[in-house]
């Protein structure tokens, strides 16, 4: 059994490794466990008992606090300074097609995802950024 854990542990670790998104390493945890209570108790079913619902719990526990965590030291780019900035539609947007708006002096590809058709010269704010694109919305006026 010891070498079964052994396994799962460096499978589990590779696998967090190649990730960035905090997947497996609560696992890894509860696989070492399991593992420390392989040399006290020969059943598997008591380990993997160990293993399943100690992984779940430091699962559930721990990964919105340290995700909350690491979020907090993300830095803003100055892209994000656009969001909640108002500009000037100068192509048409509509839901089935993107159009353009001009932001803090740039233009942007701009789409909405609700409501109707936003036409050239229409005040809009910007709601968010996806890669290149604005989410925008008009400002009722």
């Amino acid at each position: 059994m010891v070498y079964i854990w052994l396994g799962i542990i460096i499978l589990l670790t590779l696998i967090e490794l190649m990730t960035v998104n905090l997947t497996t390493i609560w696992f890894v945890i509860s696989g070492l466990v399991a593992l420390g209570v392989s040399f006290i108790n020969d059943s598997f079913l008591v380990q993997f008992g160990w293993f399943a619902v100690l992984g779940i719990i430091l699962l559930v526990i721990t990964r919105p606090l340290l995700q909350k965590w690491l979020a907090k030291d993300g830095e803003k780019t100055n892209l994000d300074r656009v969001v909640g900035m108002e500009g000037v539609v100068t192509e048409e947007i509509t839901r089935k097609h993107m159009g353009e708006v001009k932001v803090d002096g740039k233009k942007w590809t701009a789409f909405i995802d609700t409501g109707r058709k936003i036409k050239v010269g229409c005040t809009v704010r910007v709601l968010a950024i996806d890669g290149v694109k604005l989410k925008v919305e008009e400002v009722e006026e």
